[in-house]
């Protein structure tokens, strides 16, 4: 979830990192750290994190006349 009460720390989620690619950030506590690493430091910023994609809808269990009034 996007909103949980406990965010599992990670510097891509942290107010002080900036991302550089998929792996790595730059941390102004720590320098260049991997994505996944956090310190005592870490503060969520929520901006940062992207929601996992929604599932696409599979229509194929339906017909026409579902669809129909």
């Amino acid at each position: 979830m996007l909103f949980r009460k406990r965010i599992s720390k990670a510097c891509q989620y942290c107010a002080n990192g900036v991302q550089t690619g998929e792996a790595q950030v730059i941390c102004k506590k720590k320098g260049l750290v991997s994505g996944d690493s956090a310190c005592r430091k870490f503060r969520y910023d929520p901006l940062k994190r992207v929601p996992p994609r929604r599932k696409a809808v599979d229509f194929s269990k339906y017909d026409s006349q579902d669809f129909s009034l």
